[in-house]
C-alpha cells in the first residue's frame, strides 16, 4: 500500500509531491489527461516569484516534475476513474490495476470554460486567455473583450483597464448576473465599452486574434468587431466528479476544506490548489496549497499509521 497518492500535476500536485518526496513518503503521482495541468497553454508566466524573466507554462511545470522526480516522486501516467475506502486507506482504480493508498492529495484542478465555437481552440493561448489576473499585462495599450455577466467579468474587466486601451463587455443577455455594486464600478468606468446582449460567433485572427464576429441573439444580425485579446470569464467547473460521494463539495462543486488546513470531511484525503480555490487561481497560490497537503499528510500519516 503506498502512502500517498497525488492526484494531479499542476503546481498544486507537483508542488506537493516534491514536499511529499522529501519527508520520505515516496508519493505516487497520477499524471491525468492533462499533465501540467491549466498552466501548460500559457506561453509566458511572467509572475511566478524567481523567474525575472519570463518563462512558459509547460517548462515551469517541466522544472516542478524534474524537482519532484529527484526527490524520488514516482509518476503513473493514466486518469482516476474511481475512488472508494477501504480498511486503513484507500483503493483508486487507475487503468487495469488498482492503486492501494493511505492517504490521498486531490490536486486535480478546476477547468476555465470554455467558448462553444470551433475557432476558439485554436487561438487558446494566442489572444484568447481565462485569466486576466495571468495574462492582462501583456495586452497594454490594447483593445480586449471581456465575454460574461457575473462578478468576475466585472472585476475582471475593471482590472483590465488597468492596461488595455479600451476594454468592452460582451453578454449573451440583455441583464447581468454581476451584484449591482460591481456592475456600476464597470458602467463608472471610461475605458469599458458595452456590447450587450450579444454572442461571438467566431473569432478571426491569423497567428493571433485580430476581431470577433458578434451576433445579436434576438435578431440574428452579426457584425464585426477588431479586438487584440479574449478574456472568458463565464466561470470554472471544479473536477471533483469522483469525489462528490466521499467528500464535502460545495454548490459550485469546489472541495470544502478546513479553515488553515487541507483537510477535507474525509479522514486522510487533502485538497490543494484550483479544485478548493473558487476566489483566485494563482499558481503561485496553488503551490503554496501543495505545499500545505503534503505537510498535512505526512503528519496525518504520522500520527494514524503504525
Amino acid at each position: 500500500m503506498d502512502n500517498v497518492v497525488i492526484m494531479g500535476t499542476g503546481p498544486a500536485g507537483l508542488t506537493a509531491a516534491i514536499y511529499a518526496a522529501r519527508a520520505d513518503l515516496r508519493p505516487l503521482v497520477v499524471e491525468g489527461n492533462a499533465p501540467g495541468g491549466q498552466l501548460i497553454v500559457s506561453c509566458e508566466v511572467e509572475n511566478y516569484p524567481g523567474f525575472p524573466d519570463a518563462v512558459s507554462g509547460m517548462e515551469l511545470m517541466g522544472l516542478f516534475r524534474k524537482q519532484a522526480e529527484r526527490f524520488g516522486a514516482r509518476f503513473v501516467s493514466g486518469v482516476v476513474t474511481s475512488v472508494k475506502a477501504l480498511a486503513g486507506g484507500y483503493v483508486l482504480t487507475c487503468g487495469d490495476e488498482p492503486i492501494e493508498t493511505r492517504a490521498i492529495v486531490v490536486a486535480t484542478g478546476a477547468m476555465a470554460r470554455r467558448l462553444p465555437i470551433a475557432s476558439e481552440a485554436k487561438y487558446y493561448g494566442k489572444g484568447i486567455s481565462g485569466c486576466a489576473t495571468c495574462d492582462g499585462a501583456f495586452y497594454r495599450n490594447l483593445d480586449v473583450i471581456v465575454v460574461g455577466g457575473g462578478n468576475t467579468a466585472m472585476e475582471d474587466a475593471i482590472f483590465l483597464t488597468r492596461f488595455a486601451k479600451s476594454v468592452t463587455i460582451v453578454h449573451r443577455r440583455d441583464y447581468l448576473r454581476a451584484a449591482p455594486v460591481e456592475v456600476e464600478k464597470a458602467r463608472g468606468n471610461p475605458k469599458i465599452k458595452w456590447m450587450i446582449p450579444r454572442v461571438i460567433d467566431e473569432i478571426i485572427g491569423e497567428d493571433l486574434v485580430t476581431g470577433v464576429t458578434l451576433r445579436k441573439p434576438d435578431t440574428n444580425d452579426t457584425e464585426h468587431m477588431d479586438c487584440d485579446g479574449i478574456f472568458v470569464a463565464i466561470g470554472h467547473d471544479p473536477k471533483t466528479e469522483l469525489f462528490r460521494d466521499l467528500i464535502d463539495c460545495d454548490s459550485l462543486g469546489f472541495v470544502r476544506i478546513e479553515p488553515g488546513s487541507t483537510r477535507t470531511s474525509a479522514a486522510g484525503v487533502f485538497a490543494c490548489g484550483d479544485v478548493a480555490d473558487p476566489h483566485y487561481k494563482q499558481a503561485v497560490i496553488a503551490a503554496g496549497t501543495g505545499c500545505m497537503a503534503a505537510l498535512d499528510a505526512q503528519k496525518y500519516l504520522e500520527m494514524n499509521v503504525k
